[in-house]
């Protein structure tokens, strides 16, 4: 492990931000990280309740919100989309929040809840029954079916036609459940219940879920000496009213009081987690003393229930019929070690059982098997989640120390250490996040190989394997990316590629964008890539105009056979070869195109965007031997140039409706019919690379005239990208960068980012709405919101009020192009 960058707090006279205590994160499926401080006041001495959000490609713009809580946060809580957060307090209130506009820098309190005057001690949303499990053992299977299986899991509650219900759930200190539904309505139900007739207090707890939709609840009340105690939960809905029933389930006694030499030396249980969300049979438990610690890893079994002889000469008991009771049993344990602070549990869902001890020290080198234990000299231990062996170790800069030095014999400092007290594991294991004792954030990499040396295909694999689970999932990649080397790219992306076209049809087509957007993050990472980025960006822009304007097409007559004109336009313009453009455009049916005139005038930018692109490959193609030029991959992509066909016969045929929709060209001749002549040389070079097994080089006589196009247009400067302002390609170098919130920091950069320079405007030149192409001049004054990944600027209001626009625009109202969230910018952004 090693430090990628540290974010820290400005030092202000009057107010300053200091660590809750507790202090608790959390991080969710797209890399948003949230996090808790309190803001004290100097002069009115008072303390704000701060909940702050992050990007972690952006840690320093940091949306920091008066939480409301008048107590301190005891839980925070994303949704399995990674869209809403709760948080919940010492009295008894909990939020719901959501982003405002979308913008992941933006959000407001919605609904919620509360138990008046009990602290929440755990806090979940309730299971939308969608559980993936990876086959790690299968990680090189060629079907994505294999590695990734679907498994039968129950929601929490369900709705009419199974739609699984949202809202949470929620433990007291008092030892009360609460469980609170949203309605599509936006009405929320809430029922409060205790766990047992007995009630008792609850210090430490958490929630997990089982397959068949119950709740599992998990209790302590803090000390070694009493039974860790699980209850059932089952939530339902009667009679428009919240019903909760529990039920009481085995219990366990740590190993170590029962344990005659250690008895009475940890006295206290710190951490009880179960470890999964929906692995309720596998729980975590930590007892520590003032200076030392010990985890347990315990596991639910059915088990046979032995029968007296007696009764078995009465009736015998034959195969199945033996009666099963369910026992908790320790897994592993490990030694005395230092005093736990914080740990962090793997979010990803490895398919290992109960007895698959023996696979999981045959895969020990992937991620995702380990969880992340902190320790109060600053140090951190990946550990097995089974079988708990170290896997890696990460020295802070107060724990410099041999590893080989026992724990008891390490001298301890004079003051109190700097450390984690709060920490969350990345989806994919790949990077720790830990804020620390001084309010500190700190990113850590975790790498793929667990700190053995392995060699590089076994690395790559592991990355492809993860980079596959993030396409099938949705999930955001960043912290994939943090682990990608130049000299990578160009084996991920083709693996990446060979693996995607290995899958059957239909999922290709769900997965097409998504792998695109995948290919650019990873060729930004390399400056021999940096100029596919462009392309790729390009790609993902085409697509979406491509569905888009054949979406506006109406067939003429209601019924009409299964095909749409745009399935229709695609298979007459791949049959009909012929070069001139308006004997393509006879064999269709014109009627089916007729529109507004209002809306084709507002389709102008778009529709200008492919002319201009268009002309910009053909009068590229003669320099195509320089692979370093951005469009030079279109040049061998039949799919890409047939849609670029498709699109310039749409455009003709509306041309003829609304000539002002048409693409402007500046030509040197007034008789030259432009259109006619880009789509003649267009569908010469398609028919060079129709096929993709049986591509051909251009004859001379198709570039001889792509020459000639500089001296008959004008051709247009291509707008490629967005100033790219992420930390990713800072960080290759694998030197510390050390950020503050609240100020963007000033980078020296890494080479990929001043080769990817060229293809970007400078600051102080005119912007652009990349979504909507409209110039904004060099200042823009219109608010403007921009992805968190690629950089893609959009104005946050729509100008338009015309159909297909909002339609277009609605398209990009959540994501952006390549899938990454909105952040809302500042007016004077350059």
């Amino acid at each position: 492990m090693d430090l990628a960058y540290v974010c820290e707090w400005e030092k202000k006279p009057k107010s300053n931000h200091c660590p809750s205590i507790p202090l608790v994160c959390a991080w969710s499926c797209r890399n948003l990280i949230a996090f808790t401080t309190d803001l004290r006041n100097e002069e009115e001495k008072d303390l704000t309740h701060m909940v702050h959000i992050i990007d972690t490609e952006h840690p320093w713009d940091v949306y920091s919100v008066n939480s409301g809580h008048t107590e301190v946060i005891t839980c925070l809580e994303w949704d399995q989309s990674g869209s809403r957060l709760l948080s919940a307090d010492a009295d008894g209130h909990i939020k719901c929040w959501s982003m405002t506009d979308h913008l992941a820098n933006s959000w407001e309190n919605t609904v919620g809840s509360v138990v008046e005057g009990d602290p929440v001690v755990a806090l979940s949303w309730l299971h939308n029954g969608v559980k993936l499990a990876l086959h790690v053992e299968k990680s090189g299977a060629s079907n994505f079916g294999e590695k990734f299986s679907r498994v039968k899991f129950s929601p929490s509650l369900t709705l009419f036609g199974g739609k699984p219900m949202e809202g949470w759930i929620a433990v007291t200190i008092s030892g009360l459940v609460t469980v609170s539904l949203l309605k599509p309505n936006g009405q929320v139900l809430t029922a409060t219940e205790s766990l047992c007739r007995l009630r008792c207090r609850v210090a430490l707890a958490d929630v997990a879920f089982t397959g068949g939709g119950n709740i599992v609840v998990a209790t302590s009340d803090g000390s070694s000496t009493s039974p860790v105690q699980f209850y059932k939960v089952c939530v339902s809905v009667v009679n428009e009213k919240c019903k909760i029933d529990t039920e009481i389930l085995p219990s366990l006694f740590m190993r170590c009081t029962t344990d005659p030499a250690r008895k009475d030396k940890y006295p206290a249980i710190t951490h009880l987690k179960f470890l999964a969300r929906d692995m309720s049979e596998q729980v975590l438990l930590c007892a520590s003393n003032q200076n030392n610690s010990i985890v347990e890893c315990w596991s639910l079994r059915k088990e046979g229930l032995p029968v007296n002889n007696i009764f078995q000469q009465i009736s015998p008991v034959v195969g199945d019929k033996q009666p099963m009771i369910l026992k908790w049993r320790i897994l592993s344990a490990t030694n005395d070690l230092d005093r736990v602070s914080a740990v962090a549990l793997p979010k990803l869902p490895i398919s290992l059982t109960n007895t698959d001890l023996k696979v999981a020290n045959d895969t020990k080198f992937f991620p995702g098997l380990g969880l992340a234990l902190a320790f109060h000299d600053g140090s951190v231990h990946i550990v097995h989640r089974l079988s708990l062996q170290m896997m890696a170790v990460f020295y802070g800069s107060s724990s410099q120390r041999p590893v080989d030095e026992p724990s008891l014999k390490r001298p301890r400092a004079a003051g109190p250490l700097v450390h984690f007290k709060a920490m969350q594991l990345s989806w994919t294991s790949l990077a720790l996040a830990g804020v620390d004792s001084h309010g500190k954030l700190s990113m850590l990499r975790i790498s793929p190989s667990m700190g053995h040396v392995l060699d590089m295909n076994m690395s790559l694999r592991h990355l492809l394997f993860l980079l596959e689970y993030c396409m099938v999932t949705g999930y955001d990649w960043w912290d994939i990316l943090l682990h990608v080397q130049p000299s990578m790219v160009q084996n991920l992306v083709e693996k990446l590629h060979e693996e995607y076209m290995r899958q059957n049809a239909a999922l290709q087509q769900v997965l097409s964008t998504r792998i695109v957007a995948m290919k650019a993050s990873l060729c930004k990472l390399s400056s021999s890539t940096i100029a596919r980025v462009c392309d790729y960006h390009a790609k993902l822009f085409l697509i979406a105009i491509s569905c888009t304007l054949k979406s506006l097409l109406r067939p003429h007559f209601l019924n009409t056979p299964d095909k749409s004109p745009g399935d229709r336009l695609t298979e007459i313009c791949s049959k009909i070869t012929d070069v001139d453009i308006d004997k393509v455009m006879i064999n269709l049916k014109t009627e089916e195109f007729v529109l507004e005139m209002t809306t084709l005038q507002s389709l102008q930018q778009l529709i200008q965007w492919v002319g201009d692109f268009v002309l910009y490959l053909l009068a590229s193609l003669p320099n195509q031997g320089s692979p370093v030029r951005p469009g030079h991959s279109f040049l061998r992509d039949g799919a890409s140039l047939g849609m670029f066909r498709e699109l310039m016969v749409v455009i003709r045929i509306w041309g003829l409706l609304k000539p002002s929709c048409l693409p402007v060209y500046t030509a040197t001749s007034d008789t030259q019919d432009s259109m006619s002549l880009l789509f003649r040389l267009l569908t010469k070079l398609w028919l060079c690379c129709r096929e993709e097994n049986h591509i051909t080089e251009p004859d001379d006589t198709l570039i001889d005239e792509c020459c000639l196009l500089p001296s008959q247009l004008l051709i247009p400067n291509i707008d490629w990208l967005p100033i790219n302002d992420g930390i990713i390609s800072k960080l290759q170098n694998k030197q510390l960068v050390r950020l503050q919130f609240g100020k963007a920091p000033g980078l020296v950069g890494h080479t990929v980012s001043s080769q990817f320079d060229a293809f970007v405007r400078a600051p102080g030149q005119p912007k652009i709405d990349h979504l909507r192409r409209l110039h904004l001049g060099a200042y823009p004054t219109e608010e403007c919101k921009s992805c968190t990944r690629c950089g893609c600027v959009t104005m946050l209001k729509s100008p338009n009020k015309v159909t297909a626009v909002k339609q277009w625009e609605q398209r990009w109202i959540k994501n952006c192009l390549c899938g990454g969230l909105w952040r809302k910018m500042p007016l004077s952004y350059s």
